[in-house]
């Protein structure tokens, strides 16, 4: 066995299926959309016909266009959610699990939930929830007395309503990644604190959490890119960015006008947009919550 891990071409010869994998479904692709944002493109899967007049166009267009504003500063928002309300209650539920004596596969299941469930039918469900009219949001509002109907999906409440449900699928995916590395701490490290007369929110607060660090960093290079290319739930639950085009992301503007509009090379230019965004705020995440090699 050991002359397999001394002979280097084994090595190759298992990366390679993996290396042709993503060469095949991302590296091509991505270079592939390179060139397209610089052609005419109106059919999704050709080439174009042309250049584009100048051939740098579409990204004067991205620079200028207002609505490639106003998704970057919603998805502004979606980051700073996801951190603060996906992550932020993910690491507060998993802490509280973690110190229950029983029942903690039962929370597990339960807050895991809806991560199985398709988004589509969760954008589905959720607009019946904040319906104008017999919404379930404003049935309960007139149970309790308010005689004023709320339009949940106008101009003021759209963000809102559409951030809430986006936030409550996708905590119970970061609460069972905190969950495993609270696990994986010694119990020994807390009977020593008890020993030593530590109370639980001592423990939590100088053991757990430390400890947890590299695990929240994680989550967190995973909440800030993923905000970047949410999508579905998004979409489902405003089409076409309404109202007013008020609620586009970058990856539900990036479908409108890829499927939409047919602006496949402008479609193209935000997808690398997204790319940049991506690498860019992954590596600033790293920076600003740096792991640490200790744990």
């Amino acid at each position: 066995m050991s002359n397999i891990y001394k002979n280097k071409k084994y090595v190759f010869l298992f990366l390679l299926p993996a290396f042709i994998f993503l060469t095949v479904y991302l590296y091509y692709p991505f270079f592939v959309n390179i060139y397209s944002s610089f052609r005419s493109i109106r059919t999704l899967g050709t080439y174009g016909n042309k250049w584009n007049s100048p051939w740098y166009e579409n990204y004067v267009k991205l620079a200028t266009d207002p609505v490639v504003r106003t998704s970057l500063i919603n998805t502004l928002y979606m980051i700073i959610v996801t951190i603060v309300g996906q992550v932020g209650i993910a690491l507060i539920l998993a802490l509280m699990v973690d110190n229950i004596p029983k029942g903690t596969q039962f929370f597990r299941t339960v807050y895991f939930f809806p991560i199985v469930i398709s988004a589509t039918a969760l954008g589905l469900l959720f607009n019946l929830i904040f319906l104008y009219d017999k919404g379930m949001l404003n049935q309960l509002l007139e149970f309790f007395g308010k005689t004023d109907l709320t339009d949940w999906k106008n101009e003021s409440h759209a963000l809102v309503t559409m951030m809430i449900p986006v936030v409550w699928q996708y905590v119970g995916f970061y609460f069972v990644i905190l969950e495993t590395g609270l696990n994986n701490i010694s119990e020994e490290l807390y009977e020593s604190a008890a020993i030593d007369g530590a109370t639980r929110f001592q423990r939590v607060f100088y053991i757990s959490i430390p400890m947890l660090r590299n695990v929240i960093c994680t989550c967190l290079t995973l909440g800030v890119t993923g905000a970047l290319k949410v999508f579905d739930l998004p979409w489902t639950m405003f089409p076409k960015g309404m109202p007013l085009k008020q609620t586009f992301l970058t990856g539900t503007y990036m479908y409108y006008q890829t499927m939409e509009a047919k602006n496949v090379d402008y479609g193209a230019t935000l997808a690398i947009l997204i790319v940049v965004l991506g690498v860019v705020l992954s590596r600033l995440t790293r920076l600003i919550f740096r792991e640490s090699e200790d744990l």
